[in-house]
């Protein structure tokens, strides 16, 4: 099985980037949600993207954004993918030339892999936990057995996995990338070095 790649999201510090990139991390996820705990500015994110070395992956993530802040954020900090996490269609998810990835929260009743091929433009689907009234950043797991058999795309699996449960997640549905964000913190956008190595150990183990 190919490696399964690392996203750690909701980076607001430069020294945890760095750390995150020394230890081996594919992407760092910066949140340009105002309302998320985890939210950058611009200029917040360009100091933290100024220490990432090369082969490091940039993720810019919005939530129902207006264009012209997509635009400032591509054109200040460059970003390898923009992610959307809320109702964005799959026009406006492309219209930026940029690749993208996409969030679909799960939940009983939505068909997974009609939603993966509506999204046919997107490098990736990320799939979430839902809850009504969050697009993300839940803490929360849900029911794996509830995710596609096959997709066209590349998924990504986020949704409340730590240390303790990824190697699990990652051995079970065999997702191309884990995305995690509360699981590797000591408070809401600030992470924890322990955290952040036992995660990477226990993808790794889960993938072996």
């Amino acid at each position: 099985m190919n490696r399964t790649r690392v996203k750690f999201c909701g980076i607001t510090r430069r020294e945890d980037a760095l750390v995150a990139a020394q230890l081996g991390a594919d992407a760092i996820g910066l949140v340009f949600h105002a309302a998320s705990p985890r939210a950058v500015t611009i200029a917040q994110a360009r100091d933290v993207v100024a220490v990432l070395p090369p082969f490091v992956s940039t993720v810019a993530l919005f939530v129902n954004p207006a264009a012209e802040l997509v635009r400032a954020v591509a054109d200040a900090i460059r970003p390898s993918l923009l992610q959307f996490h809320g109702e964005e269609p799959p026009a406006q998810c492309g219209k930026f030339r940029i690749p993208y990835i996409k969030a679909v929260r799960v939940r009983p009743g939505i068909d997974l892999l009609a939603e993966t091929e509506r999204y046919g433009n997107a490098a990736a689907i990320l799939f979430d936990s839902y809850q009504e009234d969050r697009h993300g950043g839940t803490g929360a797991t849900f029911d794996w057995s509830l995710l596609p058999a096959a997709a066209s795309r590349p998924f990504i699996l986020a949704g409340g996995l730590t240390p303790d449960n990824v190697a699990a997640a990652v051995a079970r549905v065999r997702p191309y990338a884990v995305d995690v964000s509360g699981g590797i913190e000591i408070s809401k956008g600030i992470k924890d070095l322990t955290k952040m190595q036992a995660f990477l150990r226990e993808v790794h183990r889960g993938s072996t």
